[in-house]
């Protein structure tokens, strides 16, 4: 079908997962129906609109992912949004997992899912996106095709507990120079900031520990960029190769962002990392329709 130029919209839908409210932000093709769908998930502290951006979000994944035929679901990841009021605490990764199989199987249930589903994380989400396929997708039917993943590695350049203060340079960790994000971006993002539940607080802690055995059962093919200006994570050349070593997964791809701080989706550099996580999940698709 052709592309007739019709700019997507982004809408709030909520999903059940099984009894448990899911806030979410879906964008779809205008035009045509999707090739697949784009999971995303956000980092810590944030929420669902991370990836519809600030300001006109013409570079945002929800803007750019339906123009190339995707469907973009954003979800609330469990213990933010809707489902704060049910776990107020948070949830750990496997509980997160849990749920948000559900979710997506609701979600399953009542659109087109086209090839399958692609995973595109940020930060925290990235723990997650691992841990979500380690284990399969196996409540919902849906094919895992590869996950993109942004500032999320497995070993810290400083503990989390100095990151999260601004004594312990919390804001530089997740901004880096201001001038690597378009005027009034941290204003305006102030509204997608959110709470960081102490559940999952707790358990970043031992993401070091974990990330061995969830990697070796990752089997899709993985995405890791790290932005320039990444300063939560460890990403010399040695701790990136022991990185991708530990992947189970047919195909790891380290990339690298310039001009880029940890909150990458929101700066200059939205619209360069947001194609390039497409045109991966692109790969991805045709990979599977090629078997």
């Amino acid at each position: 079908m052709a592309h007739t130029g019709i700019r997507p919209t982004t809408g709030e839908v909520e999903l059940d997962a099984g009894g448990v409210p899911v806030s979410a932000l879906l964008a779809e093709p205008a035009d045509r129906p999707p090739r697949g769908v784009v999971l995303a998930l956000h980092g810590g502290g944030m929420r669902a609109g991370y990836f519809a951006g600030v300001g006109d979000g013409a570079d945002a994944l929800t803007t750019l992912g339906p123009a190339l035929g995707w469907t973009v679901l954003a979800v609330d990841r469990p213990g933010y949004g809707r489902s704060a009021e049910v776990f107020p605490a948070g949830l750990g990764l496997d509980g997160q997992a849990a749920v948000l199989r559900r979710a997506l199987a609701d979600f399953a249930a009542r659109h087109d899912t086209g090839g399958g589903v692609g995973v595109v994380a940020h930060s925290y989400g990235g723990k997650l996106a691992l841990v979500l396929a380690a284990d399969g997708l196996d409540l919902t039917d849906l094919n895992l095709i590869g996950l993109d993943i942004s500032g999320c590695g497995h070993r810290y350049a400083v503990e989390p507990e100095v990151g999260a203060t601004e004594r312990g340079g919390g804001w530089r960790l997740n901004w880096g120079l201001l001038g690597l994000y378009p005027p009034d971006t941290l204003r305006r993002s102030a509204a997608l900031v959110a709470p960081f539940p102490a559940e999952e607080w707790a358990e970043a802690h031992r993401w070091p520990e974990r990330f061995g055995e969830v990697a070796a059962r990752v089997r899709v093919p993985v995405r890791l960029t790290f932005a320039e200006h990444e300063h939560w994570w460890r990403h010399d050349d040695s701790s990136l190769a022991d990185l991708a070593a530990r992947l189970g997964s047919t195909r790891v791809v380290v990339d690298r962002l310039a001009g880029a701080g940890h909150n990458a989706g929101l700066g200059w550099a939205a619209r360069a990392y947001h194609l390039r996580a497409l045109a991966f999940l692109e790969e991805c698709l045709v990979g599977t329709q090629a078997r």
